[in-house]
Order: structure tokens, then C-alpha cells, then sequence
């Protein structure tokens, strides 16, 4: 298969390899060469009329365009502007509830969570003290080597935030750090402070809440002798109580998934994005869990989100949502639909709607159960959004301080990071796979090449429910995790 047309009212068909001039796609005849992931016109288009994919216009040319050319960046322009009003049109798809009884290996904890990891985190209230909890973590893990039983990963959690910050940047640092502490991946955790810093610790330990004081401890590293030593000993506690943690089968309606993509191309929609919509729908029929996030790139396609809320209610929220975000680009006088990225362009996306519209598939076609705002925990089981912004690293991490226990990242271009969870990296083609083995740790670019969904899917739900029960995924591998907070505001 060498291009498709993904919707019978589509006027583009997409590269699914590179093609040449003089080749025939749809019965017309390329007038130049085409790499993959780009859109070929299949009808003659006049200056200002849309460009239809998905179904749906992703914008318009801005000069005539003839049939059997390639379409990208340089001549199509979005069709959005502005802040909209919605009006709420339900179209729900229930799904039937499925009893299949499929496990995984996972850790109970006492506060009802379930882990798929068993890890130790070092978490600083401030920068200040990133070195301080990168020494001892360090030390730790030659301390116990050979020796960690059932702690599968010590881990320090370096960032720049927790002083000098006000407002909603201040709480947001508060909020996420703690969500951090309540995570099921993390079987223990020690908080350091600094002392003197804005994000006090008193205040940290009231904004945390109760907490197993066995697998949790904070000190102040300015109120005692030596803060390395005295980290160590608390360390060697918590393991003491981590290591006996043992793995149990746990049914997949514990399980919570994050939904991202990053580096995009133009078999984005086609391949990867379409694969975590059907696994999304399956994890939910069966009682579990999904999130979505990334609001500037719903823009263009929330109605068809809205359109899924099960309520009023949650189409209000899902409203506020949307226009939050859009008020926030509008009070730092910056382009609402400033995007695709660079690289997005080169992988063959050429507007926002055509971004969103692919990006959107990952959620399937379950109700929306929930809105969650910025830092907020997960609290109703099934299709979950969830208000961050696109970039990468910062929005994965929102997606784990929800309470997701892994993140599946589609991505055309490869990208290695990995958030405070396991983050999966599914490759939309198969050179990137072939590429970026260290990178990437499951190909869907095989639905190019004509695997079935259903083949694909199987095989791929597999491959979630080994990362959950202790497989490593790559970013873990190779020891790449990684937290970034949003910041919006001033710094002191």
C-alpha cells in the first residue's frame, strides 16, 4: 500500500511511502515527487477552498492547487480564529462493558492504588536542593546493588521551581510535587527541603496529607548535621519496608494510561494515533482508564469531544477547558493557532485542524467521563481530558501527577525523554523504528504496510500489559526520567 485515502470525502490522498512524479494515486498522476506522510490534491482546487481529511476541512489553499500535487505548509492556511461558542450536541457511542478477565502484575497499596512499579523518589521542594537528592540517590543505588528486591529503581527528581514563584506558578509546583508523593509507582518516597524556600515544608506536609509514615519521609537539610548521612539513613528505612513489596495479579480496570504524541507526521492519524484509540476503547470497556491532554491540540476538533461528554455537566467543563486555554495565549498576545511545529511541517502536517484531528484519534470513541483540571488526580474511572499544554516532557508529567501509572507517546520523528512513569514511545513508521531501536519501543508503521488493526492491536495490548507488570520500556532502559512543571507567571 503505498498511499491512502482515509475518508470517501476526502480531496487528498496521503503519502504512506515516498512517491514519484509520473506515479498514480487515485486515478491521478503525480506532477512531482511526494515524501511520505504528505498530502496529494485529487481535484483541482481554486484559491480559498478547503482541503478535506479526515472527513473534516483542515484549512484552506491560499493559491489554486492541481490535481495530482502535493499540498503542505507553504500553501494551505488554517480556517480557525478567534474564541468560539459551543453549543452541546450529544453523539455518545456506549460501549459494551467486557468481563474478559486480563491481568496484570501489579503492586496493591494500602491507600487502594495500584503500581506497576516499585520505585524509591527523591523529591525536592525546591532546586535548591537538586544536588543534595542526586547525591544520595546516587549513593543509595550503590549501597543496594545486588541487593533491591522487589525496588526496581532509585530515582532523584531534579527541577527549577518551589521559590521565587507566585500565583498559580507557585501552586502549581505545591500541587504536582505532591501528586507525586501519592503516586502508586512510587513505593516509597523522601521529600528534602531546603529551608528556606517559599514551598515550606510545614506547608508541603499539610498541601501532602496523611501519608504511611514507613514509605514516607521530609526533612529540612538546613536543620540537620549532615544532610547526606541523615538522607541515607532515612533511605536505608524506607527500603527496608519497599523491598518486601511483591507483585500480584491485578485485573486491567486498575489500570490508568496516559495519551500523548510528540514529533507528529503525516501517518500520525493513520497508523499510531488510531492504534492507542482502539486500545483506549478496549482498556475502557473493560473498567479501565484513559487520559487525554494537550489541549492547544484539540483546537479544531474539541466539538467532536464535547460532542462525546456523557453530561451537560461535563460539556461545560470541557468548554472551559478549551477557552481557558485559548484566554491564556490571548493574555500573552500570542497566536491562538500558532502551530504545527517545525517538525510536525516536515513529517507532512500542515495546520492545527489537521494536527488535531489526527491527534484526537487516540482516545477512541469512548464518553468522556471527566475533565481534570491542571494537577488534579484522577477520580472517575474510564475517558478522562485533561487541561496542559502540548510540550512534551510537561504535559506527560501532568499525565502521570493525574495518577496515570504509564504513558503511551506516539511519535513520527522519535524522541527519547521519558516522564516519572513508564513512557512508551510508539513509532507512526516503521524507519523510525528501524532507526531508533534504543528509542522507540513498538512499531505501528506496520498498519502501512498492511498488517490489520486487529493484528496490530492484539500484539500491542500485549506489550502495554508487559510494560505494566515490570518489563522496562526504553526511556527506562537506558535511565532517562524526567519532571517539568508548567509555569505561566512571574519569577522572582
Amino acid at each position: 500500500m503505498k498511499y491512502i485515502k482515509i475518508n470517501p470525502s476526502d480531496n487528498v490522498a496521503v503519502a504512506l511511502t515516498d512517491l514519484r512524479a509520473g506515479e498514480a494515486v487515485c486515478g491521478v498522476t503525480l506532477q512531482g515527487d511526494v515524501p511520505r506522510g504528505h498530502k496529494i490534491v485529487l481535484q483541482d482546487l481554486r484559491a480559498g477552498e478547503n482541503v478535506i481529511k479526515y472527513g473534516f476541512p483542515i484549512g484552506h489553499v491560499t493559491r489554486a492547487a492541481a490535481a495530482g500535487t502535493m499540498i503542505d505548509h507553504s500553501c494551505i492556511k488554517t480556517n480557525l480564529e478567534g474564541l468560539l461558542d459551543y453549543s452541546y450536541s450529544p453523539a455518545l457511542v456506549e460501549l459494551p462493558a467486557v468481563s474478559e478477565p486480563r491481568c496484570f502484575k501489579g503492586f496493591r497499596r494500602a491507600d487502594g492504588q495500584v503500581g506497576i512499579r516499585n520505585q524509591i523518589w527523591i523529591i525536592p521542594t525546591v532546586g535548591c536542593v537538586n544536588g543534595i537528592a542526586e547525591t544520595i540517590a546516587s549513593r543509595f543505588r550503590a549501597e543496594i546493588a545486588g541487593r533491591s528486591g522487589s525496588v526496581d529503581a532509585v530515582v532523584a527528581f531534579p527541577h527549577n521551581y518551589g521559590c521565587s514563584q507566585l500565583g498559580d506558578d507557585h501552586e502549581n509546583t505545591r500541587t504536582v510535587l505532591a501528586d507525586m508523593v501519592h503516586h502508586p509507582n512510587a513505593g516509597g518516597v523522601l521529600v528534602l527541603s531546603l529551608g528556606c524556600e517559599n514551598n515550606q515544608l510545614a506547608a508541603f506536609r499539610e498541601k501532602v496529607g496523611p501519608v504511611d509514615e514507613s514509605r514516607v519521609r521530609m526533612f529540612v537539610c538546613q536543620q540537620v548535621e549532615d544532610e547526606i548521612e541523615y538522607g541515607l539513613q532515612q533511605m536505608r528505612e524506607i527500603f527496608a519496608v519497599c523491598a518486601r513489596d511483591e507483585r500480584v495479579d491485578v485485573p486491567v480496570s486498575e489500570l490508568r494510561v496516559g495519551l500523548k504524541c510528540g514529533g507528529s507526521d503525516g501517518l500520525s492519524g493513520i497508523t499510531a494515533n488510531p492504534l492507542l484509540g482502539v486500545f483506549s476503547d478496549w482498556l475502557v470497556a473493560r473498567g479501565g482508564t484513559t487520559v487525554l491532554t494537550e489541549v492547544p491540540e484539540m483546537f479544531g476538533a474539541e466539538t467532536l469531544l464535547m460532542n462525546r461528554c456523557q453530561d451537560r455537566a461535563t460539556f461545560d467543563k470541557t468548554v472551559r477547558l478549551i477557552n481557558d486555554f485559548k484566554a491564556y495565549f490571548l493574555r500573552n498576545e500570542q497566536p491562538v493557532y500558532e502551530n504545527p511545529s517545525p517538525g510536525n511541517k516536515a513529517g507532512g502536517i500542515s495546520t492545527l485542524e489537521e494536527k488535531s484531528l489526527g491527534c484526537t484519534q487516540k482516545c477512541g470513541t469512548s464518553i468522556v467521563r471527566g475533565v481534570l483540571r491542571y494537577g488534579e488526580r484522577l477520580s472517575v474511572k474510564g475517558l478522562n481530558l485533561l487541561s496542559a499544554p502540548g510540550n512534551d516532557l510537561v504535559a506527560s508529567t501532568a499525565l502521570a501527577a493525574s495518577g496515570c501509572q504509564i504513558v503511551l507517546f506516539t511519535t513520527g520523528r522519535g524522541t527519547p525523554f521519558g516522564s516519572f512513569v513508564p513512557t512508551m514511545k510508539i513509532s507512526t513508521n516503521t524507519p523510525l523504528a528501524e532507526r531508533k531501536p534504543a528509542w522507540i519501543d513498538f512499531n505501528a508503521g506496520v498498519l502501512a504496510q498492511d498488517e490489520t488493526m486487529d493484528t496490530v492491536a492484539a500484539r500491542f495490548i500485549d506489550a502495554v500489559l508487559a510494560a505494566a507488570s515490570g518489563e522496562p520500556v526504553n526511556n527506562e532502559k537506558h535511565g532517562i526520567r524526567e519532571i517539568a512543571i508548567f509555569k505561566t507567571g512571574v519569577t522572582l
